[in-house]
């Protein structure tokens, strides 16, 4: 019965074979490859039984008239036959054709092949199934191929430059690429036809192959993506240039937002009657990193200089007379007294003049040496420490979480809430400290809630800072918004 049913009426069971095929395969899941190709092997197993058993040919032109019956049903089912044999090696392809470790390259090198067996069944069907001659159908096509090629050389291009960035692999997706016409930012696409860049700007540029292939590329994410930064200042030569390079390097030393190893450098550029001309190396995890940690080193070097009593040279194209420029028998740098600290810290700015300088009537000077420890983990400070000059570094079991440089303070935690310190705190370089006591404090927070706020506001965000960089534990947090929530409570009872 199966016999009559498959070759009873041989073109027909082929037929209905070949769509059920169809069917069945577009109802498989993509998931489940392995299966797809049994099932299409299955298929194409039993086309050819009926095409052999039948007589039929597929891979010969067999003459017919055009009013034959059956010459449809013929052209239907060696076409069906054709389109099957495609499949079932494309099954192959796509399960076999693997590159480990190399997804794109793969499914480049895939595409490539099947696209190859496309056009291979085409042509088959046109020369067994329609007897169309193909050497001559090439031959006579020449024409149209070049009008063709003239009318897709940009899209051509493109494709073919796909291919060349593809197989060079210049850059994969995620990589953060600069190139050559100040075009930056992360690869999140790349296609046939075009790359697509996430800048810093949020904007997605789009650039077609054969246009990014001419271009200079630099691949910042390769090795890695430490980005290295310049920074040019230039400091009044009152000073021995060796200090004023000691004094950039601490100021580097003490940042938070730059990578510790490889070590920042500090180059003396230039030295003329206006200025000495610093530049400054370091690098950065990464290019997205690169607008904090350039705020953050200006910042520290202003500070340090403050501390320091350096002066910022004028520009090199100001027009100044010689005699009014600070030398170094001279210069008269600013003097950095507890007042002048106090000041310069945003949180006491609400303070009244006579408030700040009460304030600063009452600090303590504190020297430590190098690698003294200040506090200890667990212990507690009931006072508040500004750092005059120095770098403080701030660990945790052993393991360093963040740095303290001038203008920075410490020790509220323990002065507003009564809470221990969550990192022992240990002088990295000789430190100068000016230390306000509780005594003196707490009028000015029982006057004035906002200040106490402020305060425990800035140890939040500072806090928040260092996690974010991998340095203070998230209890650090916890605790700053505890405070900052006791706080609120008490002054608004």
């Amino acid at each position: 019965m199966l016999y009559d049913a498959l070759f009873g009426k041989p073109l027909i069971s082929l037929i209905v074979v070949g769509f059920a095929g169809i069917i069945v395969w577009y109802f498989l899941s993509s998931q489940r490859p392995t299966t797809r190709l049994v099932v299409q092997i299955l298929f194409f197993a039993v086309m050819t039984l009926i095409l052999v058993g039948s007589g039929i040919e597929p891979h010969r032109f067999q003459g017919y008239q055009s009013e034959d019956p059956q010459a449809l049903l013929v052209i239907l089912a060696k076409s069906l036959w054709w389109v099957h044999l495609a499949w079932a090696v494309i099954g192959f392809i796509r399960l076999y054709l693997v590159l480990e470790g190399s997804p794109r390259e793969a499914r480049l090198l895939q595409d490539l092949v099947i696209g190859i067996v496309y056009i291979g069944m085409a042509l088959s069907v046109l020369a067994f199934v329609f007897g169309v001659p193909i050497g001559t159908l090439v031959a006579t096509s020449g024409v149209v191929a070049i009008i063709l090629g003239l009318a897709l050389q940009n899209t051509l291009a493109d494709v073919f430059s796909g291919i060349a960035l593809t197989l060079g692999r210049p850059y994969v997706i995620g990589d953060w690429i600069l190139l050559s016409d100040g075009t930056e930012g992360r690869v999140v696409e790349s296609n046939w036809r075009a790359t697509h860049i996430l800048t810093s700007a949020n904007n997605v540029v789009v650039l077609p192959n054969s246009f990014l292939a001419k271009l200079g590329l630099t691949n910042v994410s390769r090795p890695d993506e430490t980005h290295l930064l310049i920074l040019t200042v230039r400091i009044a030569p009152t000073r021995m240039p060796a200090s004023i390079r000691q004094v950039m390097l601490a100021a580097l030393t003490s940042c938070n937002s730059i990578v510790r190893e490889p070590a920042p450098v500090v180059s003396l550029k230039g030295l003329d009657a206006t200025g000495l001309e610093v530049e400054l190396l370091f690098r950065v995890t990464s290019p997205s990193q690169r607008v904090t940690a350039r705020n953050e080193v200006l910042d520290l070097v202003y500070r340090h200089c403050k501390s320091a009593g350096l002066l910022l040279a004028v520009p090199p194209a100001a027009q100044v007379l010689t005699a009014d420029l600070p030398t170094e028998e001279n210069a008269k740098p600013p003097t950095v007294t507890p007042l002048a600290l106090i000041e310069a810290i945003p949180v006491f700015a609400t303070l009244t003049s006579d408030e700040r300088q009460r304030l600063a009537e009452t600090t303590i000077v504190r020297q430590f040496r190098k690698g003294h420890v200040i506090v200890r983990e667990s212990e507690m400070l009931p006072s508040l420490m500004m750092v005059r000059a120095g770098i403080i570094v701030a660990r945790r079991e052993g393991e360093e979480r963040g740095r303290f440089a001038p203008g920075d303070f410490f020790g509220e935690t323990g002065l507003l809430a009564g809470m221990q310190e969550v990192c022992t705190l240990e002088a990295l370089t000789p430190v100068t400290i000016y230390e306000i006591g509780q005594a003196a404090f707490a009028p000015l927070l029982s006057e004035r809630p906002a200040l106490a706020e402020e305060i425990a506001e800035a140890l939040a965000g500072r806090a928040e800072r260092f996690r974010d960089g991998v340095a203070l534990p998230p209890e650090q947090a916890r605790n700053a918004h505890a405070i900052l929530k006791t706080i609120r409570t008490i002054f608004r009872a």
